[in-house]
């Protein structure tokens, strides 16, 4: 991926110096039990970590070392999250409406956020009630050697699949999606969120078809990269390779065939009409 002379984005803040822990309760074992407990079932871990109530225990904080070797990676990330910026400003205007850019937060271990405490573990996540995507670099090293997904545009995708869902929150989609899981069963809700993320999914082809187009990122083997990364995070894969079997009623992003497809179809059409997922008969 070309990057290297792009433009940096002034949305980066840096939160890797400072250590945040959640006392009592809230913290240690109990909470990796329930991680443990989550992936088992085939759920997101993040609706767990972020589903604790904010006054239990608190939050401690502190100091601790930034990571090394990441100095490049947090470049490279902020060149990305501008190229998000220019595009979807430039997608928002050409329909007469005006984008919001997000921050993008950088973190080691755990923080908290308006969505509440997360843990790398749960990976990276944006919060809708503070417009911030939030991600521990480290996440990369997990994506090339746990998930076998290495290659710069496949951290590009990750980024650009979580600015898709600050899109859905302007857009007022990721509104009525809660809206409408709160009067669900659990399959029928977890069908909602799947077809959210695979919206999310569609608004990074889309962002990598327009950035293209407008600044020729793309390099030969790039677009393997990110259909290998979105394969890898598919729930079918996850499950299996956490319980051995796949339940697709507990899916929550989409299987692996999936999340390719409709990133392709983001990416091959450019036309924000093309990712409805929700009016599609299958996702």
């Amino acid at each position: 991926m070309r990057w290297k002379s792009g433009r940096r984005s002034g949305n980066v803040e840096d939160r890797r110096g400072t250590r945040v822990s959640r006392r009592a309760v809230g913290g240690g074992v109990g909470t990796l039990v329930l991680v443990l407990v989550a992936l088992y079932l085939g759920v997101d871990p993040r609706l767990v970590l972020q589903g604790i109530p904010d006054n239990e225990g608190g939050y401690a904080t502190g100091t601790a070392p930034v990571p090394p070797g990441q100095e490049e990676l947090a470049d490279f990330v902020s060149v990305v999250l501008a190229d998000t910026e220019d595009t979807w400003q430039a997608l928002f205007r050409a329909r007469g409406g005006v984008y919001e850019e997000p921050r993008l937060v950088l973190f080691t271990d755990a923080v908290e956020s308006a969505c509440g405490f997360a843990q790398a573990a749960a990976g990276p996540f944006y919060c809708p009630r503070d417009h911030r995507v939030y991600i521990d670099l480290g996440f990369y090293r997990e994506l090339r050697d746990r998930f076998r997904a290495p290659g710069d545009f496949a951290q590009a995708y990750v980024i650009a699949h979580e600015v898709g869902h600050h899109v859905q929150t302007l857009l007022g989609i990721s509104g009525q999606v809660q809206a409408a899981r709160g009067r669900l069963g659990p399959k029928e809700a977890n069908a909602l969120s799947v077809r959210l993320e695979l919206q999310a999914d569609c608004f990074a082809g889309l962002w990598a078809h327009h950035a293209d187009r407008a600044r020729n990122i793309l390099e030969r083997g790039d677009l393997e990269e990110a259909l290998n990364a979105a394969s890898a995070i598919g729930d079918d894969r996850l499950q299996r390779q956490a319980r051995g079997t796949a339940n697709p009623d507990s899916f929550t992003h989409g299987s692996s065939a999936q999340r390719t497809r409709w990133f392709r179809i983001g990416l091959e059409s450019g036309a924000l009409e093309r990712c409805d997922t929700f009016a599609a008969k299958t996702p």
